[in-house]
């Protein structure tokens, strides 16, 4: 194995004792707690991953708060949420984010001079779930509600190493397989097709840059899960748009040395698959053209670069060819490991991509500001108890619904061996 010196600490799965790791950590909570944030929409507990993620996290001993920040469109898909995730023996809040109670104390934070109630989507979620979790835990791991692959070895990687002291480390990201099964192929299409190209194309554009270095030392950059320590969620801004993971590691290179971030093994990860969408304000286009400004803005901001319109169209030629050259690559892999590999689609999805590259190159030089929310500590600052008013507004909300004469029947989950 070769330890290079990089930017950031890579932790390898040499088939690891997660029975000692779990032991080590569970020691660890007992004087630094730890939360699971799952941010997720009403639908996802119609489908079996959920089921299977709480049926994990139940064996969790050193899991002791769970925050689920959910969509949900009425009082009776917030109710059957609750109900779903009680079996949870961790204190656990259901956050309905976009319910009345949590809307009137945003309005309230509104009134005060701090609009949050534009932000939309998964960054609002994220943003709203980190206050509350960082209320009752010193380190926080974030996944997503998809996950079909989920099992406890998942936040006992993402949690370990922020809580043994002599690691110093204050983020860790997720890195995985992205290996589908029916057929067996090759995913991770934005990260394979657009990211890799991209940074590879930026760094043969503009020359040697830290930060873009930092972003091709992570195996998998969009990976959605991570954990950080409570004090670094209070200091970091969310994305309020579908850049979230590329704009997180953004806030997270400005906030941190690079020592204390590191990534993780996590071995085979499977969940569901975004479509690639019929316009770059859909699918995985509009995730594509949000992590191209992402990158371009945190270029210009950390490393004094100033983008034209001449620089964007250079840099869609040299992406067209690099991503053929990665296409190529991918090719290769998927034929020695016997992978379902469609050539033609891969093409077509870079030529989509390729254009992406021209339009939100343009629109970013055009009109560069970007969509973040206010990192928590100015939102303090405005209102000092609003992570204590939306934890209870959480609780008020559970209480209520299970009081009332619902005829609540949640989706039933799928229980794994």
């Amino acid at each position: 194995m070769d330890y290079k010196q990089d930017l950031i600490t890579t932790i390898h799965d040499f088939d690891c004792d997660l029975e000692f790791l779990e032991t080590r950590l569970t020691e660890l909570t007992q004087s630094n707690p730890t939360a699971v944030l799952i941010p997720a929409l009403y639908s996802e507990l119609e489908r079996p991953a959920l089921g299977q993620i709480c049926d994990h996290l139940k064996d969790c001993a050193f899991v002791q708060t769970v925050v689920i920040c959910l969509y949900a469109d009425s009082l009776q898909q917030y109710a059957q949420a609750v109900q779903f995730f009680s079996v949870l023996p961790q204190k656990t809040y259901v956050i309905w984010e976009n319910g009345p109670t949590i809307s009137q104390t945003l309005e309230n934070l509104k009134e005060k001079g701090l609009d949050l109630l534009k932000y939309k989507g998964k960054g609002r979620a994220v943003w709203l779930g980190l206050g509350v979790a960082s209320l009752e835990a010193h380190a926080i791991a974030l996944h997503d509600a998809d996950i079909t692959t989920y099992d406890r070895s998942y936040p006992l990687k993402l949690l370990y190493p922020l809580l043994e002291k002599e690691f110093g480390i204050a983020f860790n990201k997720a890195y995985y397989a992205r290996l589908g099964h029916y057929p067996r192929s090759l995913y991770g299409r934005v990260t394979r097709l657009f990211v890799a190209p991209l940074l590879t194309s930026l760094t043969d554009l503009l020359g040697d840059r830290n930060y873009l270095r930092y972003l091709h030392a992570f195996r998998y950059p969009l990976s959605g899960e991570f954990a950080l320590t409570h004090d670094l969620a209070l200091q970091t801004r969310i994305p309020g748009n579908w850049g979230l993971e590329i704009g997180l590691l953004s806030e997270v290179y400005r906030n941190l040395a690079h020592r204390r971030i590191s990534q993780i093994d996590l071995g085979v990860f499977e969940h569901k698959h975004q479509q690639l969408g019929t316009s770059d304000q859909s699918g995985l286009q509009k995730m594509c053209r949000d992590i191209l400004g992402s990158v371009l803005r945190t270029l210009t901001e950390t490393e004094q670069v100033v983008l034209t319109k001449d620089h964007i169209h250079a840099l869609q030629v040299k992406f067209r060819r690099s991503a053929q050259d990665y296409a190529h690559q991918y090719f290769i892999d998927a034929s020695v490991n016997n992978l379902h590999f469609d050539r033609h689609q891969e093409e077509v999805t870079i030529e989509t991509f390729e254009k992406i590259i021209l339009d939100g190159g343009e629109a970013y030089v055009t009109d560069p500001r970007s969509s973040q929310i206010p990192a928590w500590t100015r939102a303090l600052a405005v209102m000092p108890d609003l992570r204590e008013q939306l934890r209870e507004a959480a609780i008020l909300d559970a209480a209520e619904v299970k009081a009332l004469p619902l005829p609540v029947t949640a989706p039933q989950a799928v229980h794994h061996k």
